[in-house]
């Protein structure tokens, strides 16, 4: 329950970031009256996401039990690079998102003929982004989860995210974005890895991958993932009471590399004496 909270949490605090951004621009330039457009958008955005997510639900449970595997492997592969790259992206965007927002703005509505269209398009295509992100996270989690805390949480942190965007657009809430896109940045990073891992694990099961299935321990009898601490565990850290080689060499080496450049100071912009 609590990666899906979160996961969804941050997802829905970009996206209610976006809005806000755009809502209060399009205020303060007088151009209140293009507000339903902005709303357009994010309904369309929000449709979408949820068809997607149902049609991928709906063709996996037609698949055979191998078919089923390797799918649910495909979807975690994709899940895996949409988080990851939506990390890095955030961390490259959070100092200048609010500008090359008010820029887009200015270039949609810059032409003067079809200037509600422009802004649909232009909220649309941003909101659907963090839209999909969710979707493919969110089939890759409840793959792995039958239970109903997995929903429940999802749905909760999105709740959250609209309290609290809205609360940025009033100005009634002051977050340290940075920060908070920084600690849970590595969150998501580790909530990936375990990702990576178990698609690993769906691609063998699907006969698709066979190689380095040693079991590196067994800790089903000390720490079974049934237990309180080992689903805990395996939630945030994707731990499996009984990992094979592959799978460990998989997580480690993920962390190791996305971490390093998460981690890794950002070069300074070039000066412009340097740039002539």
């Amino acid at each position: 329950m609590l990666i899906p909270f979160l996961i969804m949490l941050r997802e829905g605090i970009e996206a209610a970031l976006i809005v806000s951004i755009v809502a209060s621009y399009l205020h303060q330039s007088g151009r209140s009256k293009l507000m339903p457009a902005v709303w357009v958008g994010v309904l369309l955005a929000a449709a979408l996401s949820l068809f997607v997510g149902a049609g991928l639900q709906l063709v996996a449970a037609e698949f055979p039990q191998k078919q089923q595997e390797l799918f649910e492997g495909v979807v975690g592969l994709i899940a895996v690079v949409m988080l990851t790259s939506m990390v890095f992206w955030m961390r490259k965007a959070a100092r200048s998102i609010k500008g090359q927002l008010h820029a887009s703005i200015d270039r949609a509505l810059g032409d003067g003929g079809g200037q509600a269209w422009a802004l649909i398009g232009m909220v649309f295509l941003a909101v659907a982004r963090e839209g999909l992100e969710s979707v493919f996270f969110l089939l890759a989690i409840f793959q792995q989860s039958s239970g109903w805390e997995a929903p429940v949480g999802a749905l909760a942190g999105i709740a959250v995210s609209v309290v609290l965007g809205y609360g940025l657009y009033a100005g009634g809430v002051r977050l340290d974005l940075r920060r908070f896109f920084r600690y849970t940045g590595v969150f998501i990073l580790l909530v990936a890895a375990g990702l990576l891992a178990g698609v690993l694990r769906k691609l063998h099961e699907g006969g698709v991958w066979n190689h380095l299935q040693t079991v590196v321990f067994d800790m089903s009898e000390a720490l079974p993932m049934d237990s309180p601490v080992g689903a805990v565990l395996s939630g945030l850290l994707g731990y499996q009471a009984a990992p094979v080689v592959g799978e460990v060499i998989a997580y480690l080496a993920f962390l190791v590399v996305s971490l390093f450049f998460f981690f890794r100071p950002a070069a300074p912009a070039p000066s412009p004496v340097a740039a002539r």
